[in-house]
């Protein structure tokens, strides 16, 4: 049985804003609905918490420290039958610089 393979871009966006990282989303997904693909997502998964533990004094008092944490937030986005104006359109969208945008075919 033969399937036929369906076209897709998969776009992983990760912030440390959150309110940075959903008006990206947004700008993407009303991009794709635009040139007539379609978009599903966002999906939220997991947010990374990464936390850092530092002495407060430089010589003594090791029971003394003070905890640093960053959050790392994460979504997914899925883009069926894509078109060469849909891949146009995105490549030409303008996010903000704290978003890391990763892109795969």
């Amino acid at each position: 049985m033969a399937t036929i393979q369906q076209q897709k871009i998969r776009i992983r966006l990760k912030a440390f804003d959150r309110r940075l990282l959903d008006t990206s989303c947004e700008k993407i997904v009303d991009t794709a609905n635009r040139t007539n693909a379609t978009a599903i997502g966002p999906i939220p998964l997991p947010t990374k918490r990464r936390i850092y533990c530092v002495l407060r004094s430089p010589h003594v008092d090791k029971d003394s420290r003070e905890h640093f944490e960053t959050r790392t937030h994460r979504r997914i986005i899925d883009i069926y039958q894509p078109s060469s104006k849909t891949i146009d359109a995105l490549m030409k969208l303008d996010l903000p610089a704290g978003v890391d945008i990763e892109v795969k075919l």
